[in-house]
């Protein structure tokens, strides 16, 4: 369930880092009962940019499949290895 508070409560920058780091979910900060802005650990964020790399990678590889780019599997794996030093 995602964590919810208002702007006034960032006072208490301890409670909300210990609350950040409680959770792989963001804290949602609201201002004048709307969303105004999102707060989560820096572990939780390099998780999230690390995934969102991973999938554009393989949407990229599809589409090279797709595309006839790729003859095979192996080959498609070998050039994204290439590619991105995997």
């Amino acid at each position: 369930m995602p964590r919810i508070i208002p702007i006034r409560d960032l006072k208490d920058t301890t409670a909300i880092s210990q609350m950040c780091s409680e959770s792989d979910e963001p804290v949602y900060i609201t201002k004048n009962g709307y969303g105004d802005m999102v707060i989560m650990s820096i572990k939780a964020y390099e998780e999230k940019m690390f995934m969102a790399d991973v999938y554009s990678k393989l949407a990229e590889a599809e589409s090279e499949i797709k595309e006839g780019k790729v003859s095979d599997a192996r080959e498609g794996l070998k050039t994204l290895r290439e590619k991105y030093g995997l």
